[in-house]
């Protein structure tokens, strides 16, 4: 499982990998492979990460989403038999962004205190992400020339938010923390499209549309790459990948963008 670049609150659900066209002929009606990649990802959106918190405009590069990443993985797993297709994608992101502010006016924390003029606070959010993406569907163009499959599933979100409150005042302080999670699931359709440029290079293209209010409002995302078979059992991809989420519902808001470069590495069995 590759380091990824993406921040806690957003996920992917892409895959990336070389159709079956290179697989053994001894097993031609099955095709099972895993691929860990990497997305070197920026976000820009609006977040409410707690009901009925105030919500933020947040917009990162991917050198500042490294800055607050403590662990994250990508890692895909497609299969087919005969025309039916099926994929899963999950990934696992967590981060940690402090903040500072002080010196400050006189002021009350629950738990911590009254805080006289001139204290600090210091606050530390530690977000936890799981999202898993689970997709079944059919091969309706199957040629060697091109194939194309329509698809069709769900993307399951799970967000951990906690936030710890330091307040200081010279060798004197106190804290108090507070955590909330929360979670949806997004039915999605999609296409897949696989074109072989050569005998070792190929164009793939996925895109998928959901929500519809189910879950979130309105989600899609898009992936473009570039394929190089290496063996039968080896391939590497790389390419750009978009995920667009819009999620209101009981005081949380999740309103982003998250894009850029992906790298994968698909091992085939």
């Amino acid at each position: 499982m590759s380091l990824c670049g993406a921040h806690a609150a957003y996920g992917a659900d892409a895959t990336l990998d070389v159709p079956e066209d290179h697989a053994p002929a001894e097993s031609s009606n099955w095709a099972l492979q895993v691929t860990p990649y990497m997305w070197a990802a920026g976000l820009d959106g609006h977040i409410s990460p707690f009901r009925r918190g105030p919500t933020i405009g947040v917009e990162k590069s991917f050198s500042d989403v490294m800055d607050d990443l403590n662990f994250g993985g990508f890692i895909n797993i497609w299969g087919r038999y005969d025309r039916f297709v099926f994929s899963g994608d999950i990934m696992y992101v967590d981060t940690t962004d402090g903040h500072n502010s002080g010196p400050l006016p006189a002021l009350t924390i629950p738990g911590v205190g009254t805080i006289p003029p001139g204290g600090n606070i210091d606050a530390k959010v530690d977000t936890k992400q799981f999202t898993a993406t689970l997709m079944g569907g059919y091969r309706v163009i199957d040629t060697p020339q091109f194939t194309l499959d329509a698809l069709g599933g769900a993307r399951f979100w799970h967000i951990s938010n906690d936030v710890t409150l330091i307040g200081s005042l010279g060798p004197v302080s106190g804290s108090v923390s507070y955590g909330e999670s929360f979670g949806w699931a997004d039915p999605l359709v999609g296409l897949r499209a696989f074109l072989p440029l050569t005998e070792k290079l190929s164009l793939q293209a996925q895109a998928d549309i959901g929500g519809f209010g189910a879950g979130s409002d309105f989600t899609w995302s898009a992936l473009a790459t570039v394929n190089y078979v290496f063996s039968d059992h080896l391939s590497a991809s790389v390419g750009y990948k978009v995920l667009d989420v819009d999620y209101d519902h009981d005081g949380h808001v999740y309103d982003t963008r998250l894009s850029g470069p992906v790298f994968g590495m698909t091992y085939r069995f």
